[in-house]
C-alpha cells in the first residue's frame, strides 16, 4: 500500500524543484529509457527514510551545481509509485533492491551505483562527491564498475563492510 500522497509530496518537490524529471508509472520508466547509448542519467530512488532526506536529496542537490552534468535527472518514489519503481529496478539486474537509491546510467546500464548502504550514516558532501566524481569519469570517457555494486569500495581491504560506508 503505497504512502499518503500528502505526506511524500514535499519529499518530492526537493528534487522536482531543482529539476529532477518523477516518473510515476511503468510507461514513465519505459519511455525513459528508450534512449540513445550516449544518454547519461542520474536515477533517484526517492524514499521517505531519514537517510533520504539528511543524505541523498542534499546530496543530487549539491551535485547539480557541479560544472560536469548527466544529460538528465530522473527520479521514482519507493513506497509511492509502486510500478514505477519496480519497472526502474527491472532496468537494474543483479543490483538488490535498494532505496535511497542513485545511480549513474549509460544509456539503458548502470555504470555507477549508491545503495542505500553506500549512503545511510554518510554526509551529503560525501555522496555529492561521489556523485561528481562519476560524473567526470563520463566526461572521460571512463565507466565506475556497476558490477559489484559497490562503487565507494575502499583500497585497504581489512576494512569491515560495515565501517565503509562512513570512510
Amino acid at each position: 500500500m503505497p504512502y499518503p500522497e500528502a505526506l511524500v509530496e514535499p519529499m518530492r518537490q526537493e528534487l522536482t524543484r531543482i529539476g529532477v524529471t518523477e516518473m510515476k508509472t511503468a510507461e514513465e520508466v519505459d519511455r525513459a529509457f528508450k534512449v540513445d547509448p550516449d544518454t547519461t542519467s542520474l536515477v533517484v530512488i526517492n524514499s521517505v527514510c531519514g537517510c533520504a532526506a539528511a543524505n541523498a536529496r542534499p546530496a543530487v542537490n549539491m551535485a547539480k551545481n557541479y560544472p560536469a552534468q548527466p544529460d538528465r535527472y530522473l527520479t521514482v518514489f519507493a513506497g509511492q509509485d509502486l510500478e514505477a519503481t519496480a519497472r526502474l529496478r527491472d532496468y537494474l539486474p543483479g543490483i538488490p533492491p535498494s532505496s535511497p537509491f542513485i545511480a549513474v546510467m549509460k544509456g539503458r546500464d548502470p555504470v555507477f551505483v549508491l545503495e542505500r548502504r553506500n549512503i545511510e550514516g554518510r554526509t551529503a558532501s560525501a555522496i555529492a562527491s561521489d556523485i561528481v566524481n562519476a560524473f567526470d569519469s563520463f566526461s572521460n570517457g571512463e565507466a565506475a564498475e556497476a558490477s559489484s555494486g559497490d562503487s565507494t569500495q575502499q583500497p585497504d581491504s581489512d576494512i569491515p563492510d560495515t565501517f565503509r560506508s562512513i570512510l
